[in-house]
């Protein structure tokens, strides 16, 4: 296990995308977007993608220099086609613009289809946070359909489907919400994979629908499915799943899960609304720390020891991996060193900035 810190591992992934023909705001906006997520403590959406995007745009499932346009557009709705550029270049076209609208008209909502992989969820709800509106997003897979079994099947049907939500704070971090509508997302499967670990009891079946906690029985052939949100109560998340299924499937062009093996592209949902159309700011504000402030005066259950916000594990971990580097198992260093050798770079200076 090697540790670093965040700036090398921008350095690392800014060169690994031009390397691979991106421009270099292109290569700084993806590259941000996963450092980020493993700030987060979202290492199955963190610089785990680096060499996986990579093998990607050399197989011709991204296109380097897509560029994402509007291709629906009317008052405060459109529809963005992505032009198969990276996920989070198109993400953040189509994010700003249903921001841009939100100002205009109270409220913005844009579709996004035929953009690959958007990364992490939250990540474009906390932009729109930060900018004082509040912001929900929703994404499937497009005809992608293996991975959840359904309440009451064994088989992968339908995608991990997250949903994620930010609100913004006067004086504080968002309240933020990034969850899949299953028990765990894939990718957190394989980092455990990856590190030759086993995944908690109730995050996966294998093939025969026998519970299991190894990773290769999902993973591997025949594969297994992850389960639905919700425990003895899985038909909630297997209902949110197919929510979003319509949402960000239907709703953007890219399709619902149908039962393919690989992903094109996620289908996105983003609606923004600002909330001073809604309500004074601080009327606003002060409901909101009083929410917080109710729910901050229940007993504490000693098994979890406090209570958190919303967003508040994910803060904590980027301020603690802010100071102390980000871990990278071996296995996806080993990866990323053989994508950049491929690519015609010398990884071996980057092995001199590991932190001690």
């Amino acid at each position: 296990m090697r540790r670093f810190a965040p700036d090398t591992l921008r350095r690392i992934g800014c060169a690994l995308f031009e390397a691979v023909g991106c421009s270099a705001e292109d290569a700084r906006t993806v590259t941000e977007h996963l450092v980020e997520s493993s700030l987060f403590g979202h290492d199955s959406h963190g610089i785990l993608r680096f060499y996986e995007y990579v093998d990607f745009i050399e197989q011709g499932v991204f296109a380097a220099h897509g560029q994402p346009t509007v291709v629906r557009e009317r008052g405060s709705m459109a529809v963005v086609d992505g032009g198969g550029a990276m996920g989070q270049v198109g993400g953040q076209f189509a994010n700003e613009l249903a921001m841009s609208k939100a100002r205009e008209h109270g409220v913005g909502s844009v579709a996004l289809r035929n953009t690959c992989h958007v990364g992490r969820v939250g990540a474009y709800p906390l932009a729109a946070a930060r900018q004082g509106l509040i912001a929900v997003a929703y994404v499937n897979a497009g005809h992608l359909g293996r991975q959840i079994a359904p309440w009451g099947g064994i088989d992968g049907k339908l995608s991990t489907n997250p949903i994620a939500f930010a609100a913004p704070r006067r004086d504080g971090e968002p309240i933020m919400v990034d969850m899949a509508t299953s028990v765990t997302a894939e990718g957190k499967i394989r980092v455990a994979q990856n590190r030759g670990e086993s995944v908690p009891e109730g995050w996966i079946i294998d093939h025969e629908g026998q519970p299991t906690t190894d990773p290769e029985d999902y993973l591997g052939e025949p594969g297994g499915a992850i389960l639905p949100l919700g425990g003895v109560a899985g038909y909630k998340g297997y209902c949110l799943g197919f929510t979003v299924e319509v949402l960000g499937g239907l709703l953007s062009g890219e399709g619902c899960a149908a039962g393919d093996r690989t992903m094109h592209s996620n289908g996105v949902l983003f609606t923004v609304y600002d909330p001073s159309f809604f309500t004074e700011d601080d009327a606003y504000q002060e409901e909101l720390e009083n929410l917080i402030r109710h729910v901050h005066t229940s007993r504490v259950d000693p098994a979890i020891g406090e209570i958190l916000l919303p967003g508040e594990p994910e803060f904590r971990s980027a301020r603690q991996r802010q100071r102390n580097g980000i871990a990278v198992d071996d296995t996806t260093w080993a990866r990323i060193v053989d994508a950049a050798r491929g690519l015609g770079l010398n990884p071996d200076p980057w092995e001199d900035e590991v932190l001690q």
